[in-house]
């Protein structure tokens, strides 16, 4: 793997923890179970995404 795309993984893998504390975050603030229900699901997909990068490395 190159240095560039190493770089490449390493940032994405910064965005999806970002995006996971985001997620939980609003699921704090959050009342309607609905909306709520959505965001869970963000963060497991997203959790999924983070968890395939990591398997690159």
């Amino acid at each position: 793997m190159t240095s560039k795309e190493l770089l490449y993984i390493e940032d994405a893998l910064g965005h999806a923890q970002y995006f996971q504390n985001k997620c939980q975050e609003t699921l704090g603030q959050l009342q309607d179970a609905e909306l709520k229900t959505c965001v869970q699901q963000m963060a497991q997909q997203n959790q999924q995404i983070y968890q395939s990068f990591l398997s690159l490395l």
